[in-house]
């Protein structure tokens, strides 16, 4: 039970996070309503064009975040790392946290083209997928250090 505390139940906590991120109240029409205001009192000079544009960064960004995390917890899940863990660096395990992350990507895109004001999108897939890869980049070039 309490490996399941420790490794297994902040992943499945941020995999409802995501899902939950997935609905309605997270669609572009409903997270513009902060953005744009702020954007226009940061710089009000700025085109629809620089909004809609600052607005694509933001949201894609987060996408990389959020898949980074996901495909972390999904390493740190399976590796069930340990303080002092002198195993080596393990692809296998690496690979299998990327595919459940792109898998994951996958399904969430397909769940958004059923709901409201929401559309599922392969680009998006794709950039969950680099979130995914960076995010085991940089637990790999932790574990190195460690060394």
């Amino acid at each position: 039970m309490a490996s399941f505390l420790r490794y297994w139940l902040p992943l499945l906590i941020w995999m409802a996070v995501i899902f939950s991120a997935s609905a309605d109240a997270q669609s572009t029409q409903r997270t513009s309503r902060f953005l744009e205001p702020f954007l226009r009192w940061a710089w009000p000079e700025i085109s629809a064009e620089g909004i809609e544009a600052v607005r694509w960064v933001v949201r894609k960004s987060a996408h990389v975040l959020e898949y980074a995390i996901l495909a972390w917890l999904w390493w740190r899940a399976l590796r069930r790392p340990v303080r002092g863990d002198a195993r080596p660096w393990s692809w296998r395990v690496a690979g299998t946290a990327l595919l459940a992350a792109v898998l994951y990507a996958a399904t969430d895109e397909w769940h958004q083209s059923f709901v409201p004001n929401r559309s599922g999108a392969g680009l998006d897939v794709l950039i969950d997928t680099v979130g995914g890869v960076v995010g085991l980049t940089v637990v790999w070039w932790f574990q190195g250090r460690r060394r």
